[in-house]
């Protein structure tokens, strides 16, 4: 054996690759879209059976020619949040998904927040209340699909995130499972316990017999004769956990933060769970029992922010954006608050509207390409600011990895804005994380330390000293321009 697949089903696409261990690289992929509905504003979803069609078709592409045989297994990474309902019997999708971006359930949040159950939710699941997460998004799903009533009532419904619906199809239903990073992003399960707690189970009025089982991050958990063999399915991590454990942030404080559709900042707590009042507490990974803890901050849009901007022909695509963007010297005064679906952490309001401020008569599209460039590393400063307070450490090192690390401008700038280096995460961090937990549940490789010494880490991204006037302005703006966000 020599190869491991790895299924990264992310927000926009579903992507396949084959792992080659004795080259230690990627030597296969596949890759389609995932078509997003907007049915009303801020309700966002997808179709779980042309996610599985894609993942599929990306499977069969990349194993053309390969013997099942000299493959050690598949790992799974996947959104996290996004919420399926399907039919046991069949395994066919009750409705469409509804995706961690979607606000349908924000009035219930808020309701939640200003009650008792606010705190109590906070404790036990690490999480604040947000529908960002799963749990209202269940409980809609079981208020207002009538086919999801009806499987339900018939004790035939199936409802998990995409890493359980893409498992129970790989097994042809013989496996329904989810992982401890994923069930502890569905605001139901205790990560003092490790268990769904019936407390929660019982505000939301979810039965428990329609969740999955949780199990650790290298089980094997089942086998899959799709692709001609029987092939394990083994490491299974939601996309942010994957790209920690990818990166190489294996000890207490290390921390990372993935560039994508949203930006997502995790920092290593070690086996003991810290609960901060404005960033998250969520499970890193669990390894043989052991277990590891993240602290974690949210921000909602990133690169879908830029593909926003392109959407309203500031730009033709990114490349443009950020071309224009470098035209001129500075923002002009020009500030972008991202707050397209709401604004994450460490504000977390879910009312927030995005907001453009600052213009005269002589901003220019120029002035605003930049200002939607610059709103990213600004609010990834927020996050770490944030960090710094709650643990009281001073952060010297931040691994960032995803497809808008490939901006030069965003990341000088990040350096500046937080005064130390940034290294350079391997192009496909969020990919390898469940690729090395694959090979640990395996025996691809022998322990973490056999990872550590394979992941490079020495691509730096330089703080520029003489910067610090011009950040400090940049942050004042910003600063200014939230408040006036949040009012």
């Amino acid at each position: 054996m020599r190869y491991i697949i790895a299924i990264d089903e992310g927000t926009t696409s579903v992507r396949a690759v084959l792992f080659d261990i004795k080259s230690n690289n990627i030597i296969r992929s596949a890759q389609l879209p995932i078509t997003q509905y907007y049915p009303y504003p801020g309700w966002v979803e997808q179709n779980p059976e042309e996610i599985w069609q894609n993942t599929y078709e990306c499977l069969k592409e990349i194993m053309n020619n390969i013997n099942p045989q000299d493959v050690f297994g598949i790992g799974i990474t996947n959104q996290r949040e996004t919420t399926v309902a399907w039919d046991k019997r069949t395994g066919k999708s009750a409705s469409r998904a509804i995706v961690w971006q979607c606000r349908r359930t924000a009035d219930v949040c808020n309701k939640i927040r200003h009650s008792r159950l606010s705190k109590v939710i906070k404790l036990k699941t690490g999480l604040l209340v947000d529908a960002y997460f799963s749990a209202t998004k269940i409980q809609w799903l079981l208020q207002n699909s009538k086919r999801v009533q009806q499987l339900k009532n018939n004790n035939n419904l199936c409802v998990g995130t995409i890493d359980s619906f893409l498992v129970y199809r790989l097994t042809e239903g013989r496996n329904f499972i989810t992982d401890v990073t994923n069930a502890s992003r569905t605001m139901l399960f205790n990560i003092h316990e490790l268990k769904w707690d019936d407390l929660l189970l019982k505000e939301f009025k979810i039965p428990r017999e329609i969740l999955p089982r949780v199990v650790d991050n290298t089980d094997i958990i089942g086998y899959t004769s799709l692709l001609g063999g029987e092939i394990p399915i083994a490491g299974i991590a939601g996309d942010q956990q994957s790209s920690l454990f990818g990166q190489g942030c294996f000890r207490k404080g290390d921390i990372k933060c993935t560039y994508g559709t949203g930006a997502f900042v995790l920092m290593n707590l070690g086996d003991q769970p810290t609960i901060s009042n404005q960033l998250l507490t969520t499970i890193g990974y669990k390894i043989n029992g052991k277990l590891c803890y993240a602290l974690e901050g949210s921000i909602y849009n990133c690169g879908s922010a830029i593909d926003w901007a392109c959407s309203l022909k500031l730009a033709l695509n990114p490349v443009e954006l950020t071309h224009k963007a470098t035209r001129v010297q500075d923002n002009g005064g020009v500030v972008f608050v991202p707050a397209l679906t709401g604004l994450g952490c460490p504000h977390w309001d879910m009312d927030a509207r995005a907001l453009v401020c600052g213009m005269n008569r002589g901003t220019t599209s120029s002035h605003i390409a930049r200002a939607v460039l610059e709103s990213i590393p600004l609010s990834v400063y927020d996050v770490i600011n944030q960090i710094k307070k709650d643990k009281k450490i001073a952060t010297k090192t931040l691994s960032i990895d995803g497809g808008v690390t490939q901006n030069q401008f965003i990341g000088k700038l990040q350096a500046n804005l937080l005064k130390h280096d940034l290294i350079i995460a391997p192009k496909e961090s969020t990919t390898l994380g469940v690729i090395y937990l694959c090979g640990l549940a395996t025996g691809a490789y022998d322990n973490i330390k056999d990872i550590e010494n394979r992941i490079d880490r020495t691509k730096l991204i330089t703080y520029d000293p003489s910067s610090k006037k011009d950040c400090e302005k940049l942050i004042a703006q910003w600063q200014d321009a939230v408040k006036r966000c949040l009012k």
